[in-house]
């Protein structure tokens, strides 16, 4: 149930805020968030190790119409188990200069998870970052969040059986 389009267009231009409801609780989403194989499950393959300062790089197919290389250069800003993750994202190349920043923000709720997101610094006069926002905000707010509750689910299953 997500409580926020970020493509409306009604928005901040400069981000993307997507709220959800997943019915883990915390700790489980936390651990789909942070473990480098459960993150690869849910979003794209990585080298992310949950440590302030830590630099790694998410992978993916590029769009060369849009500049986009298939490599995004991230690294941990903040990390407060179980209720924060903060990482920078931008692309790896070169011709692709925007820069933004990820926060995930659990917080228990329902038994459950109240699991917010908001990827911040997307420049309002810029048609690629405008461009970029779109397409993105469509995933995170759609089948990103869809596929993490499922990855959770799947993570606290396993949990469950061993």
């Amino acid at each position: 149930m997500t409580e926020t389009d970020p493509t409306s267009g009604l928005d901040d231009p400069t981000a993307i805020r997507v709220v959800d409801f997943l019915p883990q609780e915390p700790a489980v989403v936390w651990r789909a968030l942070t473990t480098p194989e459960t993150l690869a499950q849910w979003l794209m393959p990585n080298d992310f190790a949950p440590m302030v300062g830590h630099r790694f790089t998410f992978r993916t197919d590029p769009i060369p119409a849009t500049r986009f290389s298939g490599i995004i250069a991230c690294e941990v800003l903040k990390l407060r188990e179980p209720e924060e993750l903060v990482i920078s994202w931008e692309d790896e190349s070169p011709e692709n200069d925007m820069k933004t920043t990820v926060t995930f923000r659990l917080e228990a709720y329902d038994g459950g998870t109240r699991l917010s997101l908001v990827q911040e610094g997307f420049r309002a006069d810029h048609p690629g970052d405008q461009m970029a926002r779109k397409i993105m905000g469509g995933g995170w707010g759609g089948r990103m969040f869809s596929r993490l509750a499922e990855v959770a689910g799947e993570a606290q299953g396993s949990v469950r059986e061993a």
